[in-house]
Protein backbone atom coordinates (compact mmCIF):
# COMPACT_ATOMS: atom_id res chain seq x y z
CA UNK A 1 0.00 0.00 0.00
CA UNK A 2 1.15 3.37 -0.93
CA UNK A 3 1.08 6.85 1.14
CA UNK A 4 -1.75 9.47 -0.10
CA UNK A 5 1.60 11.83 -0.98
CA UNK A 6 2.96 9.26 -2.99
CA UNK A 7 -0.12 8.22 -4.93
CA UNK A 8 -0.65 11.38 -5.44
CA UNK A 9 3.29 12.12 -7.07
CA UNK A 10 2.83 9.50 -8.91
CA UNK A 11 -0.61 10.41 -10.59
CA UNK A 12 0.84 13.52 -11.46
CA UNK A 13 3.69 11.02 -13.22
CA UNK A 14 0.86 9.15 -14.85
CA UNK A 15 -0.16 12.64 -16.66
CA UNK A 16 3.25 13.53 -17.46
CA UNK A 17 3.76 10.47 -19.06
CA UNK A 18 0.47 10.56 -21.06
CA UNK A 19 1.57 14.30 -21.93
CA UNK A 20 4.50 12.42 -23.98
CA UNK A 21 2.95 10.18 -25.53
CA UNK A 22 0.72 12.94 -26.98
CA UNK A 23 3.65 15.67 -27.07
CA UNK A 24 5.24 12.74 -29.04
CA UNK A 25 2.49 12.45 -31.40
CA UNK A 26 2.14 16.21 -32.25
CA UNK A 27 5.91 16.10 -33.63
CA UNK A 28 4.87 13.08 -35.59
CA UNK A 29 2.09 14.74 -37.02
CA UNK A 30 4.33 17.48 -37.70
CA UNK A 31 6.57 15.50 -39.30
CA UNK A 32 4.33 13.72 -41.66
CA UNK A 33 3.00 17.38 -42.74
CA UNK A 34 6.63 17.64 -43.89
CA UNK A 35 7.20 14.72 -45.65
CA UNK A 36 9.43 13.00 -43.53
CA UNK A 37 7.69 9.36 -42.73
CA UNK A 38 10.67 7.64 -41.21
CA UNK A 39 11.42 10.70 -38.42
CA UNK A 40 7.11 10.40 -37.82
CA UNK A 41 7.76 6.98 -37.68
CA UNK A 42 9.94 7.00 -34.77
CA UNK A 43 8.11 9.63 -33.14
CA UNK A 44 4.68 7.48 -33.13
CA UNK A 45 6.81 4.45 -31.89
CA UNK A 46 8.26 6.70 -29.23
CA UNK A 47 4.48 8.05 -28.40
CA UNK A 48 3.16 4.61 -27.55
CA UNK A 49 6.36 3.57 -25.43
CA UNK A 50 5.03 6.95 -23.29
CA UNK A 51 1.67 5.87 -23.13
CA UNK A 52 2.95 2.25 -21.93
CA UNK A 53 5.47 3.97 -19.26
CA UNK A 54 1.88 5.81 -18.01
CA UNK A 55 0.04 2.81 -18.30
CA UNK A 56 2.76 1.07 -16.15
CA UNK A 57 2.23 3.26 -13.52
CA UNK A 58 -1.26 3.02 -13.71
CA UNK A 59 -1.16 -0.13 -13.07
CA UNK A 60 0.86 -0.29 -10.14
CA UNK A 61 -0.97 2.29 -8.01
CA UNK A 62 -4.04 -0.06 -8.77
CA UNK A 63 -1.53 -3.06 -7.68
CA UNK A 64 -0.78 -1.00 -4.77
CA UNK A 65 -4.03 -0.09 -3.59
CA UNK A 66 -4.21 3.65 -4.84
CA UNK A 67 -6.65 5.60 -6.25
CA UNK A 68 -5.74 6.36 -10.08
CA UNK A 69 -7.00 9.93 -10.96
CA UNK A 70 -6.70 11.02 -14.53
CA UNK A 71 -6.13 14.33 -14.97
CA UNK A 72 -6.16 16.77 -18.34
CA UNK A 73 -3.61 16.74 -20.76
CA UNK A 74 -1.81 19.72 -21.67
CA UNK A 75 -1.97 20.88 -25.80
CA UNK A 76 1.38 20.04 -26.69
CA UNK A 77 3.06 22.37 -29.17
CA UNK A 78 2.33 21.05 -33.09
CA UNK A 79 4.86 22.72 -35.31
CA UNK A 80 8.82 22.87 -35.34
CA UNK A 81 11.03 25.35 -37.27
CA UNK A 82 13.43 21.91 -38.35
CA UNK A 83 14.06 18.36 -37.77
CA UNK A 84 17.34 19.38 -34.95
CA UNK A 85 14.41 21.77 -33.37
CA UNK A 86 12.16 18.74 -32.94
CA UNK A 87 14.50 16.46 -31.63
CA UNK A 88 16.30 19.59 -29.05
CA UNK A 89 12.83 19.94 -27.81
CA UNK A 90 12.44 16.01 -26.87
CA UNK A 91 15.53 15.89 -25.95
CA UNK A 92 15.11 18.56 -23.60
CA UNK A 93 11.30 17.05 -22.50
CA UNK A 94 13.44 13.84 -21.81
CA UNK A 95 15.76 15.41 -19.81
CA UNK A 96 12.67 17.05 -17.67
CA UNK A 97 10.84 13.86 -17.30
CA UNK A 98 13.89 12.36 -15.27
CA UNK A 99 14.09 15.35 -13.37
CA UNK A 100 10.53 13.73 -12.83
CA UNK A 101 11.77 10.20 -11.93
CA UNK A 102 14.21 11.18 -9.88
CA UNK A 103 11.75 13.19 -7.84
CA UNK A 104 9.82 10.39 -7.60
CA UNK A 105 12.63 8.08 -6.31
CA UNK A 106 13.71 10.87 -3.78
CA UNK A 107 9.87 10.85 -2.25
CA UNK A 108 9.69 7.30 -1.94
CA UNK A 109 13.13 6.94 -0.17
CA UNK A 110 11.99 9.55 2.05
CA UNK A 111 8.89 7.81 3.32
CA UNK A 112 11.16 4.44 2.95
CA UNK A 113 8.63 3.04 0.14
CA UNK A 114 10.93 0.18 -1.07
CA UNK A 115 8.61 -1.15 -3.18
CA UNK A 116 7.89 1.94 -5.22
CA UNK A 117 11.31 2.52 -4.78
CA UNK A 118 12.36 -1.25 -6.53
CA UNK A 119 9.37 -0.19 -9.18
CA UNK A 120 10.88 2.96 -10.47
CA UNK A 121 14.33 1.57 -10.69
CA UNK A 122 13.14 0.49 -14.34
CA UNK A 123 12.33 4.00 -15.01
CA UNK A 124 15.59 5.12 -13.71
CA UNK A 125 17.26 2.97 -16.49
CA UNK A 126 14.44 3.88 -19.03
CA UNK A 127 15.33 7.57 -18.50
CA UNK A 128 19.14 6.53 -19.08
CA UNK A 129 18.33 5.34 -22.82
CA UNK A 130 15.13 7.76 -23.45
CA UNK A 131 17.73 10.83 -23.08
CA UNK A 132 20.74 9.11 -24.82
CA UNK A 133 18.81 7.88 -27.71
CA UNK A 134 17.37 11.79 -28.26
CA UNK A 135 21.09 13.03 -27.88
CA UNK A 136 22.17 10.66 -30.76
CA UNK A 137 19.66 11.94 -32.71
CA UNK A 138 20.37 16.07 -32.17
CA UNK A 139 24.29 15.14 -32.53
CA UNK A 140 23.41 13.54 -36.38
CA UNK A 141 21.57 16.12 -37.34
CA UNK A 142 23.81 18.29 -36.14
CA UNK A 143 26.15 16.91 -38.51
CA UNK A 144 23.95 16.91 -41.33
CA UNK A 145 22.93 20.36 -40.89
CA UNK A 146 20.71 21.10 -43.57
CA UNK A 147 21.52 18.31 -46.23
CA UNK A 148 19.14 17.08 -47.91
CA UNK A 149 20.56 14.13 -48.73
CA UNK A 150 21.52 13.10 -44.97
CA UNK A 151 18.14 14.11 -43.81
CA UNK A 152 17.14 11.77 -46.28
CA UNK A 153 19.55 8.91 -45.07
CA UNK A 154 18.81 9.73 -41.87
CA UNK A 155 14.97 9.23 -42.23
CA UNK A 156 15.03 6.42 -43.80
CA UNK A 157 17.18 5.00 -40.66
CA UNK A 158 14.72 6.26 -38.25
CA UNK A 159 11.63 4.83 -40.36
CA UNK A 160 13.18 1.04 -39.64
CA UNK A 161 12.79 1.52 -35.62
CA UNK A 162 10.16 -0.70 -34.51
CA UNK A 163 7.72 -1.50 -31.25
CA UNK A 164 9.75 -3.00 -28.70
Amino acid sequence: MISKKMEEALNKQINAEFYSSYLYLSMAADFEAKNLEGFANWMKVQAQEEWGHGMRIYNYVNEQQGRVKLDGIETPQTEWDSALAMFEAAYKHEQHVTSLIHELMSLANKEKDYATEIFLQWFVTEQVEEEAHAASIVEKLKRIKESPHGLMMLDHALGQRKED
